[in-house]
């Protein structure tokens, strides 16, 4: 068989529906003919980001992927290839690449080179009878250990190449790995002899589907849980022993335990220290439980490592500590301690959450939405910039994998992506990505796809015409220039695509929008609210 042919089979086998892509890639069509459902974008890295969301959304059982052309097409991915390994999510990348006899021609781009640096393995197909056990190392690599991008590149000229049948391919092995029963023994004791301590799952809880674990954790032992942005969702925010998630913006009791904690344990996380992220306190101790070996010490000190899968971490844990703590410990004091942390918050909150003028303060706007969705089948996706502390401190999660949050890397307009990938992995879910003017001058023209590809996204922009930047940052570009006053009409933008758009300018439009909005994705069309708001520039920043 042909080689496109051979690698779709073997795509098929592992279990890949869909092929996220931008042409010309001649995968397309052997995937195609192999039942494999092609997706074409607008722009290369909307693609990835579709990949990228099917793979969160399904812990990975799932792997996204995507192709596109050699040279540009595979410039063009560089910054999404980078935003999967920052976000750690395991996505298949297939660039074509130039012919053999060029690939290493300078200026020529070669993506199994330029990529390297941040994909955790890159690897080009040289001969045909190697393309089993090329792929058969690739998917090792994606369902296994720490995720990340990992990229097979195809030369142009190997597409008539021969490879021998039958094809000697089948599923790669999945595997899991524990920590040292004497690490987890020290670990249980610090954990229950502790005065204060507190948890901070990370996003490796979703990978490892160990949501029921970490409750049964937190209730024996009264432990109050944080997340992080990508570990939103993994344990309810409504919960009695709920911080809330961390990020730029933090609900207040999130630093308020972190800071009297004295055992913090980290369950899937990284520790890795960002602008974007919780900014650990020092002198605590701390557990870390991490897949990859190499995020200990990497930026915390760690008294105790567990390296190893979050639910066989959790799961040694919970064993040793039930030797001898056999009863779920007294929440009511502790409960009631974040009970009070969160209403304090709220309070002085509240009158941005209901605000009433117009133009329209975000926060009334994703107050109302989160009132209004049923949140507990709803996926939603921040973007980068206001949107994400916007959102991210107020959305209360229930159940697992329906927040995609992220932030290591910041790229704007992508959560777009985020949303119609994540559509197209959990087709009864309502899907939403909530992003402002500045991030829709990047990715939104991939509105069109969600039409196209019928898509049925719902898309909520907060648009306050200026990018949001705030005047002290560029006063004078904005004041005597007019650099970033925008006044486009995204919802007629919408229209004009195939799909709905509103524009919303009063607080009683917000409910009655969203609502039709709801209406009209259960009816396969793709909605894009555009929701003219105030310049807002407070953000929950430290639990403000």
């Amino acid at each position: 068989m042909k080689l496109g042919a051979a690698i779709a089979e073997i795509m098929k086998r592992e279990g890949i529906e869909i092929l996220c892509g931008y042409p010309v890639n001649h995968l397309i069509e052997y995937a195609a003919d192999r039942d494999i459902r092609p997706v074409m974008v607008r722009q290369e890295r909307i693609g990835l980001h579709m990949a990228d969301a099917i793979s969160r959304v399904t812990s990975g059982r799932s792997i996204g992927a995507f192709c596109m052309q050699h040279g540009p097409g595979a410039e063009n991915s560089m910054g999404a290839v980078a935003q999967c390994f920052g976000e750690s999510v395991p996505v298949l990348v297939l660039p074509m690449g130039y012919e053999r006899r060029i690939s290493h021609v300078e200026p020529n781009f070669n993506s199994s080179e330029a990529m390297k640096a941040y994909s955790k393995s890159t690897e080009p197909i040289i001969l045909a009878s190697e393309v089993e056990n090329i792929f058969r190392r690739a998917f090792t690599k994606l369902k296994n250990g720490r995720g990340g991008p990992v990229l097979v590149e195809i030369p142009a000229d190997m597409w008539n190449e021969e490879v021998k049948e039958p094809l000697n391919y089948s599923p790669v092995l999945r595997t899991r790995y524990g920590a040292d029963p004497a690490h987890v023994k020290e670990a249980a004791a610090l954990l229950i002899n502790a005065k204060r301590p507190v948890i901070y799952a990370g996003q490796g809880i979703h990978y490892a589907r160990a949501w029921p674990q970490l409750k049964r954790l937190a209730e024996r032992l009264a432990i109050p849980v944080t997340t992080s942005l990508g570990g939103k969702s993994s344990f309810p925010e409504t919960h009695p022993l709920s911080l809330g998630s961390g990020g730029l913006a933090v609900p207040r009791a999130v630093p308020k335990f972190l800071n009297e904690a004295d055992v913090i344990f980290g369950i899937g996380c990284s520790f890795t220290e960002t602008f974007y992220g919780i900014a650990m306190p020092k002198g605590k101790t701390i557990i870390h439980s991490t897949l990859d070996p190499n995020h200990l010490n990497k930026d915390v000190e760690a008294k105790i490592g567990l390296v190893g899968d979050a639910g066989l971490v959790l799961d040694a844990l919970l064993e040793e500590i039930g030797k001898t703590v056999t009863a779920d410990r007294d929440v009511r004091g502790i409960a009631a301690e974040i009970a009070a942390s969160h209403k304090e918050w709220l309070e002085k909150w509240m009158p941005k959450l209901t605000c009433n003028d117009a133009p329209l303060n975000p926060y009334r706007v994703l107050w109302d939405l989160q009132n209004t969705v049923d949140v507990a089948n709803t996926i939603i996706t921040h973007d980068a910039g206001s949107p994400r502390d916007q959102l991210s401190p107020f959305w209360k999660t229930v159940e697992p994998l329906t927040y995609l949050g992220w932030g290591k890397t910041t790229q704007l307009g992508y959560g777009l992506g985020l949303a119609m990938g994540a559509k197209l992995a959990k087709p009864d879910k309502l899907c939403i990505n909530v992003w402002g003017d500045a991030a829709i001058g990047f990715t939104g023209m991939d509105f069109e796809t969600a039409v196209r590809e019928r898509i049925p996204i719902m898309s909520i922009l907060l648009n306050n015409f200026s990018m949001a930047l705030e005047l002290k940052v560029m006063p004078i570009s904005t004041e005597k220039y007019r650099s970033t006053d925008i006044s486009g009409d995204y919802a007629a933008m919408a229209r004009a695509f195939g799909g709905y758009g509103e524009r919303i300018t009063r607080p009683e439009e917000i409910v009655p929008a969203i609502k039709r909005g709801i209406e009209k994705t259960q009816a396969g069309i793709p909605v894009l609210l555009e929701f003219i708001t105030s310049k807002e520039t407070e953000v929950s920043r430290v639990g403000g």
